[in-house]
């Protein structure tokens, strides 16, 4: 891939931020990462920025604002719908995983705990958005 790929990280817990950042950086693609830490931030974010993010890794537990309500503002608004959202969280509970697949989700995807656990992540995350580019 030649192009950028714009991310946007919605994500609370330094820890895992450090982890994707990591994983990123020896994924060898050219990209640019955001980084939103509470969750009321991000709809007036992104309604207010003139470039949107190719792709949008969304935890769930976050202050504030609950990642699923992220979700569905995000599905519900025809400026932001066309985004891929790859949902990224601790959560392994079939209830979860299937809101989020029905409100819109691209992927479910359970963090990992380890760097070469967040690096198989990274490789999902490119292919998603790649096919934003198409």
């Amino acid at each position: 891939m030649n192009e950028t790929l714009n991310i946007l990280l919605v994500e609370d817990d330094p820890d895992d931020i450090e982890l994707m950042e990591d994983a990123l950086k020896g994924s060898k693609i050219f990209y640019t990462l955001e980084t939103i830490k509470q969750g009321d931030q991000v709809i007036p974010h992104l309604e207010q920025s003139p470039q949107k993010p190719d792709i949008i890794i969304l935890d769930l537990n976050l202050p504030r604002i609950h990642g699923r309500e992220i979700l569905k503002s995000l599905k519900d608004s025809l400026r932001l719908k066309h985004i891929p959202v790859v949902i990224l969280t601790t959560s392994s509970a079939k209830k979860e995983m299937e809101y989020c697949i029905n409100n819109g989700a691209d992927e479910y995807l359970i963090k990992p705990v380890t760097m070469d656990g967040f690096s198989k992540i990274i490789s999902s995350i490119i292919f998603i958005a790649k096919r934003s580019f198409n």
